[in-house]
């Protein structure tokens, strides 16, 4: 019987998975709230969606997957969420029971964009008829 390498595991642990998902609704609650010092972030952050968040094994980092509703101008909300990261630090510092507060960084989430292609890919398949036979 093989001996399991600690942090081996490419897959989040059940308390990654539910410690994300705390962290999810709390940054979007902060979203909603919107109590920021950034102007684009005021008039934009209903129009955000924060679909993931990962924390890292040790929960002292999380990466916060993020998109727009309508797809456009992620290339200017996203360096303003990250400048606005300390917001939502604070506010699971306050929420939350972690013992350290994760630092929070901002990244675009393409995963609908890739399932989108996935499916055009698959739309693009032809199978052949076996009547001809």
């Amino acid at each position: 019987m093989r001996k399991k390498i600690k942090g081996s595991n490419t897959e989040p642990s059940q308390r990654q998975l539910r410690v994300g998902e705390q962290l999810r609704h709390i940054m979007s609650e902060t979203l909603q709230r919107g109590h920021f010092t950034d102007e684009l972030l005021l008039d934009k952050s209903n129009t955000i969606i924060i679909s993931e968040v990962r924390p890292s094994p040790d929960l002292k980092h999380a990466r916060a997957y993020v998109m727009s509703i309508n797809g456009e101008g992620m290339d200017e909300l996203l360096p303003a969420l990250n400048t606005q990261a300390h917001v939502f630090q604070k506010e699971i510092a306050r929420s939350s029971s972690l013992k350290f507060t994760p630092k929070v960084k901002f990244v675009t989430d393409n995963s609908f964009d890739e399932a989108q292609h996935i499916e055009e890919l698959l739309r693009g398949v032809h199978i052949p008829d076996d009547d001809n036979e």
